[in-house]
């Protein structure tokens, strides 16, 4: 996931990351939101309007009550809905495809590796 302050500018910086896996029914996001580099990129930015969306990315990947109108989906369906393109502050990037035999560690590994 990104975040792009000012959509005028264009500017953007990865604040989250997303792994679906279909052989285990796995779908977990993870997020982490730098606020000095948000602020800096727009200093009039709604912060705590930011940290809940990212939250509610989270959320629509854990399934239950979180995940809204999405709780009822299987974790390809929701993984999908987050992934659509969208022209709002918090977005999705460019999709990546790639191989592990365990999504839980993966979705840490690529949260500190992208974003942190």
């Amino acid at each position: 996931m990104r975040v792009v302050p000012r959509m005028e500018r264009g500017e953007c910086f990865n604040a989250g990351v997303i792994v679906y896996c279909r052989a285990h029914s796995y779908v977990a996001a993870r997020t982490h939101l730098d606020e000095a580099k948000l602020l800096a990129l727009d200093p009039g930015a709604d912060v705590a309007g930011v940290r809940a969306a990212l939250r509610g990315v989270e959320g629509v990947c854990s399934g239950g009550t979180e995940a809204g109108q999405a709780a009822g989906d299987d974790p390809g369906r929701r993984f999908r809905w987050l992934i659509a393109p969208r022209s709002t502050v918090v977005q999705p990037g460019p999709v990546h495809t790639g191989l592990t035999a365990d999504p839980a560690a993966e979705v840490e590994r690529l949260l500190d590796l992208l974003v942190r």
